[in-house]
């Protein structure tokens, strides 16, 4: 019987840095994968030997068959022994695992995207998919938010994203340095909903943030009209083993990393153990 916490060794092919202290990092499998796919939405664990494991959304092109990649932020013991790693390194890799957003649900219907900080990671893939996959979808609209201009990352894709047909990027941060020219909105993301396109009806929304976050938002689109079981949200906190056994990330009657950690809202409001 194959043991399911045992990582597969994935070479780090590419790593660029996106801001002071996050970096996106591209990895393919040291022996090779018949199949190296994910869904948007999904998470995989990486293991550095003698130092631990972490769970991390996937950020990259859901298409690509034979790498994938993660988007980094240097907070923890994991994530401060993997910002010292370059191009060549090997580590483990095991996943990927978990819920994706509802892209077969949402075909022919308007997308509304809302990201906060390091939230936009794993909306990356979903984006990347959309913009594939145009023909499928009406109206899409990203609302992005960070706490300074300094801290937005994928910065380099805004402009494709804009230029997608029917596509709207709406950015906000939090405070503005001084010397820091900023032409978008200051203020938490949602209060970018007073300047959206997107309205109810024959929309999904799509949103991945901190929890607190995610509260105010659901709470600012139901009162604009738009129902529970539009939206959809992730939760990655207190993830471990990633396969739905050590119960570390159960929330009252769902376990995150089986059972999420994209979840329709309606199934985990007022869930114990979180804000929303």
């Amino acid at each position: 019987m194959l043991n399911p916490y045992k990582p597969e060794n994935a070479i780090i092919k590419n790593v660029k840095r996106q801001t002071y202290d996050v970096k996106t990092y591209t990895f393919a499998f040291e022996k090779e994968r018949k199949d190296c796919s994910f869904k948007p939405g999904q998470f995989i664990v990486l293991s550095l030997f003698g130092i631990g494991e972490a769970p991390f959304s996937l950020c990259s092109n859901p298409i690509d068959k034979e790498t994938f990649a993660l988007t980094v932020r240097n907070v923890g013991n994991v994530t401060k022994a993997l910002d010292k790693l370059s191009e060549g390194d090997v580590v483990g890799l095991r996943g990927p695992y978990g819920t994706s957003w509802p892209l077969e649900e949402t075909r022919n219907k308007n997308i509304l995207i809302v990201a906060g900080g390091l939230g936009i990671a794993s909306l990356h893939a979903l984006i990347t998919y959309v913009a594939n996959n145009r023909c499928n979808y009406k109206k899409v609209e990203i609302l992005y938010g960070a706490r300074t201009p300094n801290d937005l990352i994928f910065t380099n894709e805004f402009n494709h994203w804009t230029n997608m047909e029917n596509t709207w990027l709406l950015l906000t941060v939090d405070t503005v340095p001084k010397e820091s020219p900023w032409p978008h909105n200051v203020g938490v993301v949602t209060t970018l909903f007073e300047k959206m396109h997107s309205r109810a009806d024959n929309t999904v929304v799509m949103t991945c943030g901190p929890e607190i976050m995610i509260r105010f938002v659901v709470k600012g689109l139901m009162y604009r009209g738009f129902m529970e079981d539009q939206i959809f949200v992730s939760l990655e906190r207190q993830m471990k083993c990633g396969i739905g056994i050590c119960g570390h990330c159960q929330l009252g009657t769902k376990i995150v990393c089986k059972d999420g950690p994209v979840f329709r809202f309606s199934e985990v409001k007022g869930l114990s153990d979180t804000m929303l």
